[in-house]
């Protein structure tokens, strides 16, 4: 049980880390609340494929290190109340 803590908490650390370089690597969305009001809606190309874009892949990768870092919290709780 001991050596499972050991691996938990490194896979842990790591995603931890990536979620971090990754967040900070993300450009910021500048259109805010003004693109809510003025109802800017696009729909040209970039629009339709912007996940195949940089940003697109890094929104991706953010949201599957998201939910890693919640399950290995989870599975952490899990072990250590054990």
């Amino acid at each position: 049980m001991e050596i499972l803590k050991y691996i938990l908490i490194a896979l842990y650390a790591i995603v931890c880390l990536a979620l971090i370089v990754v967040a900070l690597m993300q450009t910021k969305d500048t259109q805010g609340a003004s693109g809510t009001i003025t109802g800017s809606t696009t729909s040209n190309f970039y629009e339709k494929n912007k996940g195949r874009t940089k940003e697109g892949r890094l929104k991706r990768l953010t949201i599957y290190l998201g939910i890693a870092f919640v399950v290995l919290a989870i599975a952490l709780g899990i072990v250590y109340s054990i």
